[in-house]
């Protein structure tokens, strides 16, 4: 008999990882024995933006290192609360997209579904975390009004899945939603963007590779991958599986000051994500969002650095360096 006080975890493995995962400050501190000073300013810059870091990629954070670059992408700042010119709540003009409830229809041929407000892992350079989720999530109808807007459209031919992080959502209900995708004849493609088998692999799991890949539609999937030391054996794993499934796989990367700002960094990572199947495809300058201009890396330099890198690399491993401006057609590259 199991003992009253014991708890039996009942959901699929990765949900019990989610739910242990770091959010309270002052339990990341202690973990990787960070400089208590600095609590305070993460404990104010949690209140406005949430801490929320898997316990996975925290052992992948050297203990103790303020400067460590995958620390740097999760820690909340001081710098949070620097007001900069430039910098807004809707850097790259989502709100203006929304052509309906949970859909941003920015590109032609392409339409963005907003699935859920939760991510695994909050990156404080996140350029949706002033986003006005509670009126925008697709899925609040059981995505009725989403298929519809979708139906009606028959110049667009792809959906991309994103968030938040689409794959928070239970395999279920993405099931659900990719098989009426696929009753609506025009679409062809089914993209999502995701972070999640980058910083919680153990969501990489047949039940997903399942649905991605029974329907009609051609499966993408873009990962957020932005430093080499992410690339941990498990996530190594997960990236197999999804690419042996016979999903396309890509990456995209933000380049941000004191993580990536360094053509060699950023020329390993480009390789060992080869390495494990997935294409380098796009290298995004900061969305100017407020509370992150501490990541800002000026255009100039930015260049600077993409042509080292290109002096690096062949050119299939070099990802397309490019900024999101509002009301723009498409990518602007850079």
């Amino acid at each position: 008999m199991i003992p009253r006080s014991s708890k039996v975890w009942q959901g699929p493995p990765w949900r019990k990882a989610l739910s242990e995962a770091f959010t309270r400050p002052e339990a990341l501190f202690e973990y990787l024995r960070l400089d208590p000073s600095l609590l305070p300013a993460a404990k104010a810059a949690a209140k406005t933006f949430r801490l929320r870091v898997p316990r996975g990629y925290a052992r992948r954070i050297r203990p103790g290192d303020i400067e460590d670059p995958l620390l740097r992408q999760i820690l909340p700042a001081a710098a949070e609360f620097d007001p900069q010119p430039g910098f807004t709540q809707d850097p790259v003009g989502d709100l203006a997209a929304g052509s309906t409830p949970g859909v941003l229809h920015k590109y032609q041929g392409r339409a963005l579904l907003i699935s859920t407000a939760s991510c695994a892992v909050n990156c404080r350079f996140c350029f949706r975390r002033h986003f006005p989720y509670a009126d925008a999530r697709a899925e609040r109808d059981q995505w009725a009004t989403t298929l519809k807007f979708l139906a009606h459209n028959p110049n667009i031919d792809e959906v991309i899945l994103s968030g938040g992080d689409p794959l928070l959502l239970d395999d279920p209900k993405l099931a659900g939603l990719a098989a009426r995708l696929d009753r609506i004849p025009h679409l062809l493609r089914l993209r999502v963007h995701s972070r999640i088998p980058i910083v919680l692999p153990e969501r990489v799991c047949g039940e997903l590779l399942a649905w991605m890949t029974r329907s009609r539609l051609t499966p993408v999937m873009v990962v957020h991958c932005n430093h080499p030391n992410e690339l941990a054996d498990d996530v190594l794993r997960a990236l197999e599986s999804i690419r042996s499934a016979g999903i396309t796989l890509l990456n995209q990367s933000v380049l941000l000051r004191g993580v990536n700002d360094r053509a060699e960094v950023l020329s390993e990572l480009s390789v060992k994500l080869f390495d494990a199947g997935v294409l380098p495809y796009y290298l995004h300058l900061l969305d100017r969002v407020q509370g992150a201009a501490h990541f800002d890396v000026p255009e100039q330099e930015a260049r600077f650095i993409y042509q080292r890198l290109r002096e690096c690399l062949p050119g299939y491993l070099v990802p397309r360096m490019v900024r999101e401006q509002a009301g723009a057609a498409a990518k602007v590259p850079l």
